[in-house]
């Protein structure tokens, strides 16, 4: 039976290049010479420090444009608050989605239910697995998710003939 995964997965790769070139980025420029301004990825966390938050926005426009640079979708941050640490100086964690989340998935299967398809949905971890009769009812189901669902940089995979 066709069937194909939905999924929300980064380039986590190309993202680690993005933050690299926009650490590069910052050593170099002249506006941030003798500031505390840095970017750092770990475990799925990017951490923006500066000495104000003018410069963590700063910081984050030259992060967004490294990675539409390298084709990642900047849907994919999830922005936290700005926190002040020692002194006068402030950090913001991003964090990079991985996954689809449980309130997301069911959205995703009600969607298909709803629009009366003969296809199936099934929450799978953090995937959703739709199923169907036709390879065209799969490609009309990708096309309605990728339709209504405009907030979540989602991709298919696994596609199954």
């Amino acid at each position: 039976m066709p069937s194909f995964d939905t999924v929300c997965e980064p380039n986590l790769p190309e993202v680690k290049n993005a933050v690299e070139n926009t650490a590069k980025e910052i050593a170099t420029r002249f506006d941030f010479k003798g500031t505390a301004a840095a970017v750092e990825l770990k475990d799925k966390e990017i951490t923006m420090i500066g000495d104000a938050e003018f410069q963590l926005v700063q910081v984050e426009d030259i992060l967004r444009a490294k990675l539409t640079k390298r084709s990642v979708d900047v849907r994919f941050l999830d922005k936290g608050d700005v926190q002040k640490i020692g002194g006068d100086k402030v950090k913001q964690v991003i964090k990079v989605k991985s996954g689809i989340e449980t309130e997301d998935a069911k959205k995703i299967t009600r969607l298909l239910k709803d629009s009366k398809m003969k296809v199936q949905a099934a929450i799978q971890g953090d995937a959703v697995r739709v199923t169907g009769a036709k390879r065209d009812d799969l490609q009309a189901a990708m096309a309605l998710i990728k339709k209504d669902v405009p907030d979540m940089p989602l991709s298919f995979n696994n596609f199954r003939d």
